[in-house]
């Protein structure tokens, strides 16, 4: 039978620093704010489900012992940096280039919709491409948690970022996506895609430069 009691001081502060983490500002919580302002709702929950899961990808190789191999090479952490810093500065460039939004009186988004899964994918590739989550993810399996920690225990330290992530996200997107946000983003139009714009495309050039 599964004996977590001996692991229970050691989840708290995995949980905290998730949280701490979570709270910070990044490429995920400009997309979210993006996606619940312009495309709504659904989009953004689907949106956060998508960061959520892209965290698995840091989890999985991380746990595997892949993410250390990463850190410790220059061209494999170069390649996973610059995907990142190249997807943030797209998404940014896609941003700036839109005409911007505007709420109608059945408060419907003149944007073209994007679809679940485009939506899904942004999310995803968002955070799996994050190089800043592959160094947090990286500390947290090696400096806090123990190497004599179980790897069914790990996994379920993963599980929880996971849908933890996933639970914050969603938060937002409820309370971002609530009309009275969206009306207040309104009023400045294409000037509020093109200030996220250069949020993650100043994002996406930090990152580049970052060692």
């Amino acid at each position: 039978m599964l004996n977590f009691s001996p692991y229970f001081n050691e989840f708290l502060i995995v949980a905290f620093a998730m949280f701490v983490a979570l709270l910070s500002p990044g490429p995920d919580f400009a997309m979210v704010l993006k996606q619940s302002v312009t495309q709504g709702r659904k989009a953004s929950i689907y949106s956060s489900i998508g960061i959520g899961l892209g965290i698995s990808v840091h989890v999985v190789y991380t746990i595997l012992g892949i993410g250390l191999i990463i850190s410790k090479s220059i061209v494999l952490f170069s390649i996973v940096k610059f995907l990142g810093a190249f997807y943030l500065i797209y998404i940014g460039y896609k941003s700036l280039k839109s005409s911007g939004f505007e709420l109608q009186a059945d408060q419907t988004n003149t944007v073209k919709q994007v679809s679940n899964k485009k939506s899904f994918m942004m999310g995803f590739l968002c955070n799996a491409l994050n190089p800043k989550a592959t160094l947090f993810f990286l500390s947290l399996f090696t400096v806090i948690i123990s190497i004599d920690t179980p790897i069914y225990i790990q996994s379920i330290y993963g599980v929880f970022c996971i849908f933890a992530t996933m639970a914050w996200f969603t938060f937002l997107s409820l309370v971002l996506s609530q009309d009275k946000v969206r009306r207040f983003f309104n009023n400045f139009g294409k000037w509020f895609d093109r200030t996220v714009g250069v949020v993650l495309i100043s994002l996406g050039i930090t990152i580049a430069f970052s060692k």
